[in-house]
């Protein structure tokens, strides 16, 4: 049976697709008047996975690059409340989430803010997750509120959310931890240091984009 969590965020996306549906819209990656999304955009939604591996040795793998399109739709997504944005997303996730996830994984993804929470109502990278065909499992929370990541250098980001998760436990499992954006990987290297200390046998990243290297240090909030 569906937690309370999962009916309200289904709520909510409903009510959002609702409002979208009798509200004037404009495409969310070129601003074409009457569309959600045109053929275009839609058409530039296409995976291009890149692999990498964060400080801390962690495999991350993006179906995207967080730039142009992808960038725009996504920050519509998140910050207008443009849940149907969604189906379009969900494809490009799913698309790498079918290479990685094995038979005894688990899929979890990294908690947002209590006050994203609160000002969207929603979780993003859940709802793309469980548009992608796995519902995610919640095994992380927030200890602590970390500092807004913008403006802030690598070695900073890394002080800064240092050890602000702790996992469910999990023992034996091998987990997929997904986000919506890799930056320079400190937010996904404490999710994934709390997993292992849960007992997580294996963990490997997922995001559905990944910042340019030139746009590594430029900071945006809730990228990891």
């Amino acid at each position: 049976m569906p937690s309370r969590r999962v009916l309200a965020d289904a709520v909510v996306a409903a009510l959002r697709d609702a409002l979208t549906f009798w509200l004037p819209i404009a495409c969310a990656g070129c601003g074409l008047v009457d569309v959600g999304l045109c053929s275009g955009c839609r058409a530039a939604l296409i995976a291009a996975p890149h692999r990498r591996r964060t400080e801390a040795g962690l495999s991350v793998i993006s179906a995207l690059e967080f730039s142009g399109v992808p960038a725009r739709v996504l920050r519509v997504l998140k910050e207008e409340g443009r849940t149907s944005l969604a189906r379009a997303l969900a494809p490009v996730l799913g698309s790498v989430l079918a290479d990685v996830v094995g038979e005894d994984a688990v899929v979890t993804t990294v908690p947002s803010s209590r006050a994203a929470y609160r000002r969207r109502g929603y979780r993003p990278v859940d709802l793309l997750v469980r548009r992608s065909g796995w519902p995610p499992v919640p095994l992380l929370r927030s200890v602590r509120t970390p500092r807004d990541q913008r403006g802030l250098g690598r070695a900073a980001r890394r002080a800064n959310v240092g050890g602000v998760f702790v996992s469910r436990p999990v023992r034996g499992r091998d987990v997929v931890l997904v986000d919506d954006v890799v930056t320079t990987g400190a937010t996904l290297d404490d999710a994934a240091r709390a997993l292992r200390a849960a007992g997580a046998r294996g963990v490997v990243a997922v995001t559905l984009a990944h910042t340019p290297r030139h746009l590594d240090r430029a900071g945006r909030s809730d990228e990891t």
